[in-house]
């Protein structure tokens, strides 16, 4: 086969093995296009399997692709500052501008993190500035219990923070309300997304 025939007969495959590697459409394409054009640069009169060639290839620069991607994550935290991205939060127009690199990776934190009561009580003492008086009434939680979440949220997003996984291409859908929340001003729309299924935890004191 002529190079043309051969990317065309075996890229269908190839991106296939990409994709169920690197779960990403345009990752797999460029690591595809990759593995092609250094096959296109060797003599490949000398592979004597060029499938079985260019599969593992495509593997290979998968493995190398996922392992850069963990390492370029794990420098990333070693300098991830809670305290200064939250301070980012009160200097910015959350709704009229794309969140970036920082705030997407607080907000993932955020929501892998806590669990739904802790995450609400940490957005609204820590963005939205509500005293505990205010988070009892506005939760019916004894001012105590919110002392508490608030605390737990504080250590677990303190605690191992490189071990989460961030998606930069997607975000929780609370993230829409509580940008407009921050715009506009503080709503229940913001309690009710974040707590979603769970929202009748407070209910109870």
């Amino acid at each position: 086969m002529t190079p043309a025939q051969t990317i065309s007969t075996y890229h269908p495959v190839l991106q296939q093995v990409a994709m169920k590697l690197v779960r990403c459409k345009a990752d797999a394409e460029d690591i595809v296009q990759d593995t092609f054009l250094k096959w296109l640069s060797i003599d490949s009169t000398k592979v004597k399997n060029t499938k079985a060639y260019l599969i593992k290839s495509v593997h290979n620069n998968c493995l190398n692709h996922l392992n850069s991607l963990k390492k370029r994550q794990e420098e990333y935290f070693d300098s991830f500052n809670f305290p200064e991205i939250i301070n980012k939060f009160k200097e910015m127009d959350l709704s009229q501008m794309d969140l970036n690199i920082d705030l997407k990776a607080a907000l993932s934190v955020i929501n892998q993190k806590l669990e739904p009561l802790e995450k609400l009580v940490y957005l609204l003492r820590e963005v939205f500035n509500m005293d505990y008086e205010a988070l009892q009434e506005l939760l019916a939680k004894k001012q105590d219990h919110c002392r508490q979440l608030f605390s737990r949220a504080k250590k677990k997003l303190e605690d191992q923070a490189h071990k989460i996984t961030i998606d930069w291409n997607t975000m929780p859908k609370w993230v829409e309300s509580f940008k407009k929340a921050y715009d506009e001003g503080f709503s229940q729309d913001l309690i009710r997304d974040i707590l979603g299924d769970n929202q009748a935890v407070i209910k109870t004191a």
